[in-house]
């Protein structure tokens, strides 16, 4: 079948909020594409069958379908937690099939990723949960701060810095879960139900930030059941369903 494709963007030049700026360059974003994907799990369930996907370098596409319809399967095969069955999954022009070890840790530090259900170190901060990737990493200490404030400033916790997951609410916790994907100003930016454990109004807060970081340049892609949520967003939609991919 023949790949689906979104409709081109003009790639912003730079990722800016305050006085900060952060690169987000032409050349650092990435684009996505899946060909003649099928993913089958040892019990014999088809995840994806035959998908053909291209997502051009700063788009923003939702990914909708129903529960169990392969959303989640698809993005982790963007990040190689997952390996296709069948055909070739390519990520800012590398095969993620192929690679192992550290080439495929290098190629997750250009991914960003945010879950439903957040994954906070609740033994943590904020501003600690946020920088524990860029530690891990071995960025310097100047630039883990150069980097925190204007990141936290982006998705509205700059005042949270200090608090601990389990005093913030369910709205807040996935904005960090937000920031701790962004601050490394990954090109790729994936969106697993992000908002799924949200009230509507924390769930169009979360999306104005997913909306402002594609704006910047970088490539989305969001999983979502909220048709509502979609349709308000305005942006292109891929159904996943039965395995397989349709445009809606």
């Amino acid at each position: 079948m023949p790949a689906l494709t979104t409709p081109g963007r003009t790639d912003k030049s730079v990722y800016q909020e305050g006085s900060e700026t952060q690169q987000y360059t032409s050349s650092n974003t990435a684009k996505v594409q899946l060909l003649s994907v099928t993913k089958t799990y040892t019990n014999g369930c088809h995840a994806l069958l035959d998908v053909n996907l291209e997502v051009k370098k700063g788009e923003f596409l939702f990914i909708t379908g129903p529960s169990g319809s392969g959303k989640s399967t698809l993005l982790k095969l963007l990040y190689g937690q997952e390996l296709p069955t069948q055909g070739q999954v390519i990520v800012d022009e590398c095969n993620v099939v192929g690679l192992r070890g550290d080439r495929l840790s290098s190629l997750r530090r250009r991914i960003g990723i945010v879950f439903q259900d957040y994954k906070l170190i609740l033994q943590r901060t904020v501003a600690e949960n946020v920088t524990f990737v860029l530690q891990a990493q071995g960025y310097t200490r100047k630039e883990i701060q150069r980097r925190l404030e204007p990141t936290l400033k982006l998705v509205g916790l700059l005042t949270k810095a200090d608090c601990f997951p389990d005093q913030l609410s369910g709205g807040e916790q996935q904005r960090v879960s937000i920031a701790r994907a962004i601050v490394g100003t990954p090109p790729l930016l994936l969106a697993d139900e992000p908002t799924g454990n949200l009230d509507p109004d924390n769930s169009w807060q979360v999306m104005q930030i997913l909306q402002k970081l594609n704006s910047f340049g970088a490539t989305v892609i969001v999983t979502t059941h909220d048709e509502q949520l979609v349709r308000r967003c305005n942006h292109p939609v891929v159904q996943v369903r039965n395995g397989r991919l349709s445009r809606k």
